[in-house]
């Protein structure tokens, strides 16, 4: 597999990621499901820890920092999402801990303290991880 092919890999494993994360909600709110909620988010952790490492290894192997090389209005775009996306990306990897901890430990009400401001920081995520690749790679 050629190492920079893992950008589109990213992009899909984030895409992934938003896809779970939606459903494990559906799980829990609309169709009060603890056990398909518990493997839902399971897998969806999966795939954000496969994210991370696919991620990390691509920047060791090639040291890229990819350009945003439009010079038009999009590059505020970019930029404002990219500075929100990376600090935000790096704040949740605690609390996704925490949350995985406390379901855990059957500790419901501090997962679900946790998770009311984790879930739409890692849907934001996920979802912002695809918008950065889709303006990089497909749209310049």
């Amino acid at each position: 597999m050629d190492v920079h092919s893992f950008p589109a890999i990213n992009a899909s494993l984030n895409g992934i990621a938003c896809l779970l994360l939606l459903a494990g909600w559906w799980a829990i709110k609309t169709k009060k499901d603890p056990e398909l909620h518990h493997y839902i988010m399971g897998a969806a952790f999966a795939c954000s820890a496969v994210f991370l490492c696919c991620y990390l290894y691509y920047h060791y192997q090639t040291g890229a920092r990819t350009p945003y090389t439009r010079e038009d209005f999009t590059r505020y775009i970019y930029y404002t999402i990219l500075l929100t996306h990376v600090p935000l990306a790096a704040l949740m990897v605690p609390f996704i801990i925490a949350a995985l901890w406390f379901a855990w430990k059957k500790q419901f009400q501090k997962h679900t303290r946790v998770t009311r401001y984790l879930w739409p920081v890692w849907m934001y995520v996920s979802v912002t991880g695809v918008i950065i690749y889709v303006m990089l790679y497909q749209f310049q």
